[in-house]
């Protein structure tokens, strides 16, 4: 049987006046690196913003915990806070354009899940990344931003220019497109009108719902190659619900599954050691 040594610890915070409980201290779990000959680990608390869809927020949740047994070996499973929202209330916010109110809902969560004990914070949705320095405004830990750690995997693997699949939020804002393009420098190409609707409405009418459909495969395959006639080297799959329809299988060039990627970027941060400050 594995062994799981673990025990509380007071590391350097990971930034500057930050990660402190009550006694100024920051707890982290230390926990034995069974692949790693005894070798231990601070673990980080992952916070998770959640229910927007709930699945892919159950995808989120199985990711981080496979991906740290993957590091950690053993009995090793993540340490996680998950705040689950009404995705009804959401839906209805984002539809009716009323994004303040969406965007104070989203600074609540983050703010519960802080003061739950979450080291960092990650707002399991694309689309909702619209407010995301509205959110890490709010927070003393950080935001693990979706595109980020997106666009990260993307120049690692050598693109300039890229299609993008998502909300019709997602895709016309200029909030997830303008920073892969200021601070990755890459470009974005998006569908043209008529198939950012079926885009969008697949999301909502099916894949929030668990709902998934050969038709709906078909007709996002065909903006994929539409979008790879363009001049896209790889196609980011910017909703999280899009990879319960969509694998690499179905496109000619290198998808981006933005669920695996956030959810692993996750885990290299709760898993990274703290640097003193």
């Amino acid at each position: 049987m594995a062994i799981v040594s673990a025990q509380w610890a007071t590391p350097w915070a990971t930034r500057s006046g930050r990660d402190e409980t009550n006694d100024g201290k920051t707890k982290m779990r230390w926990v034995r690196d069974e692949r790693g000959k005894g070798r231990t680990h601070a673990m980080k608390t992952i916070g998770l913003i959640g229910g927007m869809s709930w699945e892919s927020s159950a995808v989120y949740y199985r990711i981080i915990n496979e991906t740290v047994a993957q590091r950690l070996g053993g009995l090793h499973s993540a340490q996680s806070l998950l705040f689950s929202v009404d995705f009804a209330e959401i839906e209805a916010l984002q539809h009716q354009g009323r994004w303040d109110e969406a965007t104070a809902r989203m600074i609540e969560a983050a703010q519960r899940v802080e003061r739950g004990g979450a080291d960092c914070v990650l707002l399991c949705t694309n689309t909702m990344h619209r407010m995301a320095d509205d959110v890490q405004a709010s927070i003393a830990i950080p935001l693990l931003h979706i595109a980020d750690a997106t666009g990260e995997r993307v120049r690692a693997q050598g693109l300039t220019t890229v299609g993008l699949l998502g909300t019709r939020f997602t895709m016309e804002g200029d909030f997830y497109r303008g920073r892969l393009r200021e601070r990755y420098g890459l470009a974005v190409l998006i569908p043209d009108a008529e198939e950012r609707q079926v885009v969008h409405e697949v999301i909502y009418r099916e894949l929030v719902l668990g709902q998934v459909r050969s038709a709906s495969r078909e007709a996002y395959k065909r903006a994929i190659a539409h979008l790879v006639a363009r001049g896209a080297q790889g196609v980011i799959l910017g909703c999280t619900e899009i990879m319960l329809l969509i694998t690499q299988a179905d496109s000619p060039v290198p998808v981006f599954d933005t669920t695996t990627i956030h959810a692993q970027a996750a885990v290299a941060y709760a898993l990274t050691p703290a640097i003193p400050t």
